[in-house]
């Protein structure tokens, strides 16, 4: 009887998992469908709204930004360029993403911690306590939970005619549009499936005018399908719409305020202000450290990852540079990933995160319960990054040995250190 109720919660949980890493498009439609859509059948299972939310945000967030097709991306890229050419390092954005994509540790080791939790089935900290709740009396959530916003907006209108294809249609478009795109305004040639055929491709397209073009006509398609498949009125869909402009205000203010913050930093040359100063003072071996840290209290206190890497790649990236003795070197690399994995790792811990607080309502978790609970996974995964990843890393040691012995600690901390969540007898 043990065995099986433990299977469901592990195959909930896994399950879970494996929708955020295949829904990797973006971070809010990641939130919004995987939340949801696994809701029943985590609650059936007794899985707490908590590690449903923990699932949800840690592989919404760090799928989108890995993703070389994704919302992120064009962003992304389009910093690399920018810091490209004040620096004078002759390579373009894509190719500088894919350079530093095997030192994103924190974001690569957190998907991997995410599957080894669900199919361990074992927690700790404040997460092991919320399981065994769960567990025990059947209470999804805490009796103290204050889920924030109304779960409704995240599922169907009662007046609504359930429709899968009203989902699954603008995604289809979306993604469809955004390869497309890429490989005809990139004059891609060869083989389609061939990795180094689309790094050419996406390192020529205006990946900016191709990711609004694709967003502007799925928005389109789920109008469409909202109203003539899903039977709603434009009176139901245009609240809806509305909803949506709102509520990206303020990540839009955030990010406008950090673009000016930027723009005034390079006229101020404060990036290679910072690296005259301490191109002799820092060393290549820990700076790649330092960025990632300064990285997660910025994103931390700010509650936006993008806007924490529009400010620390322009002043840190001179730095590194200046430390690989003008060259587009090792420290310049691992930087680039310290900096992107440090707004996403400090993006997970703050309360403050429009993607923790989207997951917690995707969840239906209260916010702070969903912080509380996280903060310790979340803060797991960046020592082992740090241990395993960074430093190792720097010292010239393979990437992949640094996953790898990630992995395993990862792995000997689930099977041989936590403990299961107490059952119900």
């Amino acid at each position: 009887m043990a065995c099986s109720v433990c299977e469901g919660p592990r195959s909930a949980q896994f399950i879970t998992s494996l929708m955020g890493i295949v829904i990797f498009i973006g971070d809010y439609s990641n939130a919004m469908l995987v939340g949801p859509t696994m809701r029943p059948l985590t609650d059936h299972h007794r899985v707490s709204r908590e590690k449903l939310a923990f699932l949800v945000d840690s592989t919404s967030v760090p799928i989108a930004g890995l993703a070389f097709v994704s919302t992120w991306i064009g962003y992304e890229v389009g910093l690399f360029e920018d810091i490209a050419k004040t620096i004078g390092i002759e390579r373009d954005g894509y190719s500088m993403f894919f350079d530093a994509l095997s030192f994103r540790f924190y974001c690569i080791l957190t998907i991997i911690f995410v599957i080894v939790n669900a199919i361990s089935g074992r927690d700790y900290g404040a997460m092991y306590k919320a399981e065994t709740r769960s567990r025990v009396t059947g209470n999804v959530s805490a009796p103290d939970a204050k889920a924030l916003g109304h779960t409704s907006a995240f599922t169907s209108l009662p007046n609504a005619v359930t429709q899968p294809f009203s989902a699954v249609l603008p995604l289809l478009t979306l993604f469809s549009l955004l390869l497309a795109g890429f490989w005809i305004d990139g004059e891609g040639t060869g083989f389609i499936l061939s990795l180094t055929s689309w790094r050419d491709a996406l390192s020529k397209a205006d990946n900016v005018k191709i990711l609004a073009c694709a967003a502007a006509s799925a928005f389109v398609v789920s109008v469409v399908c909202a109203r003539w498949l899903s039977k709603l009125r434009f009176s139901d869909i245009a609240p809806v719409v509305w909803k949506g402009v709102k509520g990206s205000l303020t990540p839009l203010g955030i990010l406008l305020l950090a673009w000016g913050l930027k723009a005034s930093c390079d006229r101020l040359m404060t990036g290679q202000f910072l690296a005259t100063m301490l191109s002799d003072i820092v060393s290549p071996l820990w700076f790649p450290v330092f960025v990632f840290m300064c990285a997660s209290v910025t994103s931390f206190a700010t509650g936006t990852s993008w806007g924490t890497m529009a400010i620390l790649i322009p002043t840190a990236i001179p730095v590194a540079f200046s430390l690989d003795n003008g060259s587009y070197g090792l420290t310049t690399v691992i930087c680039l990933g310290a900096v992107l994995d440090g707004a996403i790792f400090g993006d997970h811990c703050s309360p403050l995160s429009d993607t923790t607080i989207l997951s917690s309502i995707a969840s239906s978790c209260d916010p702070l319960h969903h912080v509380r609970t996280q903060l310790p996974y979340s803060l797991t995964v960046a020592v082992i990054a740090l241990a395993c990843g960074y430093l190792p890393a720097a010292l010239g040691i393979s990437s992949v040995l640094g996953i790898g012995s990630g992995t395993g600690l990862i792995v000997l901390l689930f099977f041989g250190v936590v403990r299961k969540p107490k059952l119900a007898i």
